[in-house]
């Protein structure tokens, strides 16, 4: 059956009671159009574009009609026009080629005498215009902005804005017409002409800088619908045209923009708009929204900015979600800008953490961390570890590492940080990362004072509730490391003290490894810390060197260092980490471990740590018997080392070093050991590493057979003027791929590198010549290719 018009079509379609029976009507329907086609009906032809383009709009293909749409536009007749305009804006867009005939019939169009068949022109053109036809039409679009017919200057711009998005380099045709059209009375006029102008300062700044002389008037402008009575065609639920004065405060942020004249210009005009506009309709309210989004993008008074903020407060005791979502949004943008303005509303900000609206609680999250600072922390993270406690588990983690941070950062003291972050390990032990575990745990073997308390707190925690994973981690970790301080002082707990005895310790530990809760990594931390508790007492004081280190060795308390964003430090802010003379000697690329020496670098101590995992560092008295026993052990593994003099350098003198291993108490730089060199009867070859400032350095490798990749280097120096070179300081370092050893000045050491690498050294000095000092760096690879093979 064949529908003569739309109306039959739709009636036939509604009737169908399955969606197959609707689909073959269609495809009936559809063939029935394309017959037509063929037959060049003229007459039929209006009707077959319209059921073909309610076809399309039920999602079936409908591209057939497009050259009839093209027929339907060239037509005399204004109906036949506007269904073929309609039909080219449903049927074609900018990547097909048949666009290419639109354009002479819009042409011809915009400079119809007819000035609705221009705009169906100008309305087309804006819909489906491609670059070539921008191109094309550009000059037609100028034309039409400076028509005198209000219908048309009211479309053209909205075209030109197309041109400029298509073809940027075309919007200085525009700038003397657009110029023009800002001094129109129409307001529809202006809304399309300062949505394109807002547009061209947007593609280029000069253009943006040739507008600002438009700032008086477009303040005049929107004065004028501030201050205006009554106005039925354009009043919006009490307001003067809402919609162009929000197209105003936009195009005026973006003039005020590092402008101070401008900005000034308008400041009184953005007060009076903030005060007198109603607040208690949405219209008001969307009006004084992008009035405090120009005041705080523009150069305006302290004053005006406190006032926007202000506005944003206000926003906040809104019933409406999405006004007080906008206002968190916002603030958490200009929070870095003026914090105090932003402090004066902290109280409704973490009433919107109960608001039932997941995103605004998100927001109000990200807010309240941004606020806390030396003055309220405490208020502020003790109302978020109330949150933590019925947040749902999504917020979690993100809360328990900004918590911790802010603790980092801000904390008053050592004992509130650790209580801060005992409390959230309890609440949400199971939702806090790794690297915040480590940094507690860091803070806990660094404060030595509060160990005891830690540790109380910890066992009564840990006896509560074992289901906490962090909690439990830490809990082991410090109950294995400092269980000697519990069985002395008891577990203190409101100021009474509770015995405990290593049998309580260890039923504690067995109960966490018998519990469902129990993992791979619990299990690990758990053994370690009985292994522990157990060979603690009865070899930790022993007399045999040996055997105190394997009693202490387990665990040995983390080193100082920076943790997600900031390290655990009092004295050093989050989000600062000092660069080290490493990075000065190698750059970013190379990160290495050095181990430098002379009057004022490390000594044998410091290797011994740093091959054993450093502790912490005190001052410790010599004992240069002990340390010369710990050199020789770690010599060994290198094979014998060969005895001659030392080479001519000065000798170091002791300073205080890093304990190795945090359980010995006496160990200190010492003697330096004799230079190893090359057996006696094989000859090896020197190698110049430098030779500047009266200062002659050379190389001499030696390898063993029997170790391949190790490579022991002897360093000469020998002064080549008449004058001695004190004060000498000797650093050296290697890529990522190889490690060094460096023993006093006398005597260097390589440790085992990748097998046939070429080994490489950068060395840096320091010295004093004829009361000059003398800084300099030199990189060394002249070793033969196979020396490590």
């Amino acid at each position: 059956m064949v529908y003569n018009n739309l109306k039959a079509l739709i009636k036939g379609i509604r009737a169908c009671k399955t969606v197959a029976d609707e689909r073959a009507l269609i495809q009936q329907e559809s063939a029935a159009i394309r017959t037509s086609f063929k037959e060049e009906d003229s007459f039929a032809r209006h009707n077959n574009i319209a059921k073909l383009l309610y076809i399309h709009m039920l999602g079936s293909p409908a591209h057939f009609g497009q050259i009839e749409c093209l027929k339907l536009v060239a037509s005399p007749r204004f109906a036949d026009k506007r269904l073929g305009y309609l039909g080219i804006m449903l049927l074609l867009d900018e990547s097909q080629e048949t666009l290419t005939l639109v354009t002479n019939s819009l042409k011809n169009d915009m400079n119809h005498s007819n000035m609705y068949a221009v705009g169906l022109a100008l309305c087309t053109f804006a819909n489906i215009a491609s670059e070539e036809m921008s191109r094309d039409l550009a000059n037609e679009i100028e034309k039409l902005l400076g028509s005198s017919n209000t219908y048309i200057r009211k479309k053209a711009p909205l075209c030109a804005l197309r041109v400029i998005k298509k073809v940027p380099e075309l919007a200085d045709h525009f700038i003397t017409k657009a110029k023009n059209l800002l001094t129109d009375r129409n307001h529809g006029v202006l809304l399309s002409s300062i949505t394109l102008v807002t547009e061209m300062c947007q593609v280029d700044a000069e253009i943006r800088d040739e507008f600002r002389n438009a700032v008086p008037l477009l303040v005049r402008n929107l004065k004028s619908l501030v201050t205006t009575g009554y106005s039925p065609e354009h009043d919006v639920s009490g307001i003067t045209d809402p919609f162009l004065q929000v197209k105003i405060l936009r195009l005026l942020r973006l003039l005020g923009q590092g402008d101070e004249k401008a900005s000034e210009a308008m400041n009184d005009i953005l007060a009076q708009v903030a005060t007198n506009t109603d607040s208690t309709k949405n219209v008001g309210n969307s009006i004084l929204y992008e009035t405090v989004l120009t005041v705080l993008d523009i150069e305006a008074d302290t004053g005006l900015r406190v006032m926007a903020i202000n506005i944003l407060g206000k926003f906040l005791s809104n019933r409406d979600n999405n006004i007080r979502y906008v206002a968190l949004n916002t603030l958490n943008k200009v929070v870095s800008m003026d914090t105090n303005a932003v402090q004066r509303h902290r109280n409704i900000i973490l009433d919107c953490l109960r608001d039932g609206d997941i995103s605004i609680r998100r927001r109000a999250l990200e807010l309240s961390y941004a606020l806390i600072n030396e003055g309220n922390v405490r208020v502020l993270v003790r109302e978020l570890l109330a949150f933590l406690e019925v947040a749902d588990d999504e917020f979690k983690l993100g809360m328990t590492t900004q918590i911790s941070l802010a603790a980092e950062r801000f904390a008053p003291n050592k004992r509130w940080h650790i209580d801060t972050v005992l409390r959230f390990l309890r609440l949400a032990g199971n939702f806090v990362r790794e690297e915040i575990l480590s940094a507690f745990i860091r803070l806990v073997a660094h404060t030595p004072e509060l160990q005891a308390y830690t540790a109380s707190k910890l066992y009564l925690a840990l006896t509560a509730d074992i289901s906490q994973e962090s909690l439990t981690l830490a809990a082991t970790w410090v109950i294995g490391e400092y269980s000697e301080v519990l069985l002395e002082g008891g577990i203190v707990d409101d100021e009474t003290q509770k015995p405990v005895t290593d049998k309580d310790l260890i039923d504690l530990l067995v109960s966490i490894i018998d519990s469902p809760y129990a993992n791979l990594l619990t299990r690990q931390f758990v053994l370690t810390a009985m292994t522990k508790i157990s060979a603690r007492p009865a070899y930790a004081t022993s007399p045999e060197l040996e055997l105190q280190q394997r009693a202490i060795e387990f665990m040995p308390p983390p080193e100082l260092k920076a943790t997600v964003i900031g390290v655990v430090s009092e004295q050093k802010p989050v989000g600062s980490t000092k660069a080290t003379a490493v990075d000065d000697l190698l750059g970013p690329d190379d990160a290495v471990s050095p181990i430098t020496n002379g009057t004022s670098t490390q000594n044998n101590a410091d290797l011994l740590r740093d091959i054993f995992g450093g502790g912490s560092d005190q001052a410790v008295s010599p004992s240069p018997a002990a340390t010369r026993s710990a050199v020789d052990d770690i010599m060994s593994l290198f094979g014998p080392s060969p005895s001659s003099p030392a080479a001519p350098a000065p000798a170091p003198t002791a300073v205080p070093v890093s304990n190795p291993m945090s359980m010995f108490d006496n160990i200190a730089s010492a003697p330096p050991p004799a230079a190893p060199v090359a057996p006696a009867q094989s000859r090896l070859t020197s190698y110049p590493a430098y030779e500047r400032n009266d200062l002659k350095i050379t190389l001499t490798p030696q390898t063993n057979p029997t170790q391949p990749g190790t490579v022991m280097i002897l360093a000469r120096f020998q002064v080549t003027g008449s004058s001695p070179a004190t004060d000498v300081t000797f650093q050296a370092a290697v890529p990522k791929s190889q490690q060094l050893q460096m023993l006093p000045l006398s005597n260097s050491n390589i440790s085992p590198a990748p097998v046939g690498s070429a080994i490489r050294l950068r060395i840096k000095l320091s010295f004093a010549v004829n009361g000059r000092v003398v800084q300099d760096q030199v990189d060394f690879s002249g070793f033969p290719p196979g020396l490590t093979g």
